[in-house]
């Protein structure tokens, strides 16, 4: 019977290193969302604000996504549902919707176009090192592309504030507590009855455990779902032919590239009452 049982426990390990997955995996999904930075966009020099006369038609007040954390063992990856870009409608021949001047496709439909940034982001975390790995893909031209990767130690809130009240989210016992970043006050529920630590607003990861729910005047995140399923571990590891550079300088990419990209999508989106 001693045989028996070592014999089973000993398939169970062998079907686990065989197919590269780990009983503590699964997935937190969040619904999020987040106010518009009307400060990061510029028409013709000036702020574009929703209303105005040169404001793009269907400016959104709010971008509302759906991020995870798919976590495999000791790493985990974040998702999002969708890759930060633009999209617009544009006549057929490049006037405002539907065509704003007489023979430039009034009576033809507008159709949707969409950019996306030259870069695609990703986050790793070594949970067991409390560390984050960012990795930038910057496209060269349609066929190549260069990976980076640089590595800083989850940031965690300086001014954490423990509150005395719980409440269920996702079916896990959350604390509530708050914090400030930049200068604003968030509201946060964390459970610590997940083996590790983890915020979808990284600036807000608690001293230990996993928030679930997290929101202020500007964004929010809520876990509408926590399964402990199968996952892979190469799924949630970095890419290993990235190279290595320093966190300022991934900052300077990024920003370069989103400043690039914005110009572009202002300067491609058509103009209300423009004649």
């Amino acid at each position: 019977m001693k045989q028996l049982i070592l014999a089973f426990f000993a398939a169970g390990f062998c079907a686990t290193t065989l197919y590269g997955q780990t009983p503590n995996a699964g997935k937190i999904t969040y619904e999020g969302m987040r106010q518009i930075d009307r400060s990061q966009m510029r028409m013709n020099g000036q702020e574009a604000r929703p209303g105005a006369a040169d404001a793009p038609e269907g400016m959104p007040e709010v971008m509302s996504f759906t991020q995870k954390l798919v976590f495999s063992g000791t790493m985990a990856k974040e998702e999002r549902d969708r890759q930060p870009g633009g999209m617009f409608r544009r006549s057929p021949d490049g006037g405002g919707p539907g065509g704003d001047r007489p023979g430039d496709g009034a009576n033809r439909p507008a159709r949707s176009m969409r950019m996306t940034p030259p870069f695609e982001q990703q986050t790793f975390f070594d949970l067991a090192n409390r560390q984050r790995i960012d990795v930038l893909t910057v496209k060269k031209d349609s066929v190549t592309s260069e990976t980076y990767r640089s590595e800083k130690p989850m940031p965690a809130a300086t001014d954490w504030a423990s509150v005395d009240k719980t409440r269920k989210i996702a079916g896990y016992t959350c604390h509530k507590a708050t914090a400030t970043r930049r200068k604003e006050t968030y509201t946060v529920w964390y459970t610590t009855d997940l083996p590790f630590t983890y915020s979808p607003v990284a600036d807000l990861t608690p001293p230990k455990g996993v928030v679930l729910q997290i929101e202020s005047d500007s964004e929010s995140f809520k876990a509408t779902n926590v399964s402990m399923e199968a996952v892979a571990e190469t799924a949630v590891q970095p890419p290993k032919d990235a190279k290595n550079i320093s966190s300022e300088e991934m900052e300077q990419m990024r920003r370069k590239g989103m400043a690039d990209f914005r110009q572009k999508m202002m300067q491609a989106m058509p103009m209300q009452g423009r004649n």
